[in-house]
């Protein structure tokens, strides 16, 4: 048995011990699908943990609880990985056609017609 946090940092999941506390204690974390909001949680194998980290969800299930933050293959070697297959990516700007800058009126009607459009 782990700590939450200190495993979650072991598998590379966040940067540092206290982002993954952070995350623990903010209710990001579902253990087996119940909610968690202490970093001290005990875990060990064969449970199933769910968080977002960054737009992703990921669902893992632990396999062990190593020793040591080590590095990238070790870390993978830790969890099983059941997140769901992300959607593609669809780019924050809209493509132009390369006809120059559009006019206040070509703007106007991606907005109206785009795919962030107002309804």
């Amino acid at each position: 048995m782990i700590r939450l946090d200190k495993w979650l940092w072991h598998a590379r999941f966040f940067k540092s011990r206290s982002l993954a506390a952070g995350v623990v204690s903010g209710g990001k974390v579902r253990v087996d699908g119940t909610p968690v909001s202490k970093p001290a949680r005990n875990v060990g194998p064969g449970d199933v943990l769910t968080f977002t980290q960054g737009d992703a969800v990921r669902v893992v299930k632990i396999l062990d609880c190593g020793t040591r933050r080590g590095p990238a293959p070790e870390a993978q070697g830790l969890y099983d990985d059941m997140s769901p297959v992300p959607a593609p990516h669809q780019p924050a700007a809209p493509k132009y056609d390369g006809k120059g800058r559009p006019s206040g009126k070509d703007r106007r009607d991606m907005a109206t017609k785009g795919p962030f459009a107002l309804e």
